[in-house]
C-alpha cells in the first residue's frame, strides 16, 4: 500500500538490498549523524515526543548545522557565512537546542 501512493504519484520505487549500507549511503550518514548527535543522547518517551524532537533536530541540521561539503554553511543558508568577527568588540547570543545538548550561537543585536 505505501508503495502504491508513489507509484500513483509517478515516483519510481527503487529496492535497495538488505543489510547493505553502501546501497544508500546519504540514508545512512543521515542515520547515523541524527543518532550521534541527537537520539542517543535523550530519552524518547514515545511517538509524538520522537516527532518532535526529530522535526527540532531537523531544523537544527538544516538551518545551523554547518556541513563540509557545503562550505562550512548550512543546506538552507543561500549566501556565504558572514565573515569570522572579533569576540571582544561583538556580542554573541546563544540558545540552547534540546535541552542543552546542543547550542546554537548568532550575534546579538
Amino acid at each position: 500500500m505505501f508503495d502504491e501512493v508513489f507509484t500513483a504519484e509517478g515516483i519510481e520505487i527503487v529496492r535497495t538490498p538488505p543489510r547493505a549500507p553502501r546501497a544508500n549511503a546519504y540514508a545512512e550518514r543521515w542515520v547515523r549523524t541524527v543518532r550521534r548527535e541527537c537520539l542517543d543522547r535523550i530519552l524518547i518517551y514515545n511517538p509524538r515526543h520522537l516527532r518532535a524532537t526529530l522535526e527540532e533536530y531537523v531544523r537544527h541540521y538544516n538551518e545551523h548545522r554547518p556541513h563540509q561539503g557545503g562550505g562550512q554553511r548550512p543546506p538552507a543558508l543561500e549566501t556565504s557565512p558572514a565573515p569570522v568577527t572579533e569576540l571582544t568588540a561583538a556580542r554573541i547570543r546563544r540558545r540552547n537546542v534540546f535541552n542543552r545538548m546542543i547550542n546554537e550561537y548568532s550575534p546579538a543585536a
